[in-house]
């Protein structure tokens, strides 16, 4: 997965993941960047989905705002057979920005959510960089 390359776009990319625990597993990630108007690809890309990545921008504070919207968008077109313990994470992105002097969300905030949602898993990435992106997916 290169994280230097950046794009908006649609796609899915298969990344193979080393041995671990002796079973060997593939990562599909369909990327959406947020964008509305893939809303309503939602079931193609969510139907049999074992986890899903909400990513946010911590230096636009609409991009938290629209989490909600875009989990429980996720939950109803994906329809796992437990929701309540469907396995998210979230991930504050564009932590590079601007020396994080932009930045609009705390990482307090960001972390209350999460808990508020049955306690998510919370990152702080730079896509830009790689910053904490592997330990992230590796969560």
């Amino acid at each position: 997965m290169n994280v230097h390359k950046l794009e908006l776009t649609v796609r899915a990319e298969l990344v193979p993941v080393p041995e671990s625990s002796h079973i060997m597993y593939i990562k599909q990630i369909w990327d959406t960047a947020g964008q509305e108007r893939f809303q309503s690809l939602g079931v193609a890309f969510y139907r049999g989905a074992d986890c899903c990545v909400l990513v946010y921008d911590v230096n636009v504070t609409k991009s938290f705002d629209n989490l909600n919207n875009w989990r429980e968008e996720f939950l109803i077109q994906a329809s796992p057979a437990d929701p309540e313990n469907f396995p998210f994470v979230v991930l504050g992105n564009k932590i590079d920005v601007d020396g994080g002097n932009s930045r609009v969300v705390s990482d307090k905030k960001a972390k209350a959510w999460c808990s508020s949602k049955g306690n998510i898993p919370y990152f702080e990435t730079s896509a830009k960089e790689g910053f904490n992106v592997e330990a992230a997916f590796n969560a």
